[in-house]
């Protein structure tokens, strides 16, 4: 029973529920990149570069000449998927700044709440006669015996 009540106790932490929220948030937010930039970005790169499907370009390492990778994977030649790959790497890209930007903006909405911490009161002076480091409510130096009252 001892483990089940730390398991209790652990997931009824705030932290752990923000995460598992963050988590879930995060793979519906990779989702939505992933589909604007399979279905909008890829699709108009691939116009400007003269109507290329950007997903569909890889080499055939067999030789044979296969026209598209559907045709390659049918046949089991080995290909190298490089139009999958960039568009894996633009996908990355867009979620990684879009992730820089969403904890740049915590940051700075952290920082603008924090109240600086008030100035420390010094705890020591000077003695004026054999400058030893005293406290700042001595009125004798311990050091020279000085009267420092005046």
């Amino acid at each position: 029973m001892g483990l089940l009540k730390e398991f209790k106790e652990f997931a009824s932490k705030g932290s752990v529920v923000d995460l598992a929220v963050g988590v879930i948030l995060g793979a519906a937010f990779g989702k939505i990149v992933s589909s604007f930039v399979a279905d909008m970005l890829m699709p108009l790169i691939g116009m400007v570069l003269g109507k290329v499907d950007i997903k569909g370009l890889f080499f055939d390492l067999s030789g044979r000449g296969y026209t598209t990778i559907e045709e390659a994977k049918a046949a089991g030649a080995a290909t190298l998927n490089y139009g999958l790959f960039i568009t894996a790497a633009i996908d990355f890209i867009l979620i990684a700044f879009a992730l820089f930007l969403f904890v740049r903006t915590i940051n700075r909405i952290k920082r603008l709440n924090e109240a600086p911490a008030p100035a420390a009161s010094p705890t020591t002076k000077s003695c004026p006669r054999c400058c030893s480091a005293i406290a700042v409510k001595a009125t004798r130096c311990p050091n020279c015996t000085s009267d420092l009252s005046s």
